[in-house]
């Protein structure tokens, strides 16, 4: 039911709205995620912010319009001043996904609450723009979390599930972000990431259905 269908002009204007409040949110979380665990840079470079223009990777931005899963503009963050570094700069990067995922929840949940009022029967201009806000915010703010989860740097996923590697090998790894990127465009020019993220998209979608009730 949530599935996008062709895209309109009014399509457009609604997922590019709900792109820039998804990367705005995924990236202030990060963001506030490091400033409890006492490292403020992301602070003292205004990344605690709503601000979409603090936070714009148009590239990334443009994947996530057309492709429905893309990237912001990283928050710079400082492992110095972290009690445990690949601990909490884990957390800090788990902060980002969970956050669109909640984005997602809600999306689900408000459509739960319109379709128990019938706010949904009957065809009317502001049944189909709320709609396709809903739809869009579900599955982009879905689309961004699941990407954002692959394990390869410098995606969250990397520092999330390649903590448990030997501080060398982990380091090591992370040293070569630049070439991450390089895979990560392959891959998506090539298609090799849409069946994978398209199954894991569907399974986020169905526990968080499940936690609603169904849809």
């Amino acid at each position: 039911m949530f599935r996008l269908g062709n895209l309109n002009i009014v399509d457009i204007l609604i997922r590019a709205v709900v792109v820039l409040v998804a990367i705005s949110v995924h990236e202030m979380c990060h963001g506030f995620g490091a400033y409890f665990l006492g490292d403020k840079t992301a602070k003292s470079m205004g990344r605690l912010s709503l601000n979409p223009l603090r936070h714009l990777d148009p590239v990334g931005a443009i994947c996530l319009l057309l492709f429905g899963f893309g990237w912001a503009k990283p928050v710079i963050v400082n492992p110095m001043y972290f009690k445990k570094p690949k601990r909490d700069m884990a957390l800090v990067s788990l902060a980002g996904p969970v956050s669109n995922f909640i984005l997602a929840f809600l999306g689900i949940l408000i459509f739960k609450l319109l379709s128990m009022t019938m706010f949904f029967y009957g065809e009317s201009i502001l049944v189909e723009v709320v709609f396709s806000f809903i739809s869009n915010m579900v599955w982009l703010n879905i689309g961004l979390g699941v990407f954002n989860l692959i394990p390869i740097p410098p995606l969250d996923g990397s520092k999330i599930f390649l903590q448990w590697l030997p501080s060398r090998v982990y380091y090591d790894i992370m040293r070569y972000e630049s070439l991450g990127w390089i895979i990560l465009m392959v891959a998506l020019a090539l298609g090799v990431l849409d069946p994978i993220i398209g199954t894991a998209g569907d399974a986020v979608f169905n526990l968080l259905a499940l936690l609603v009730g169904g849809v």
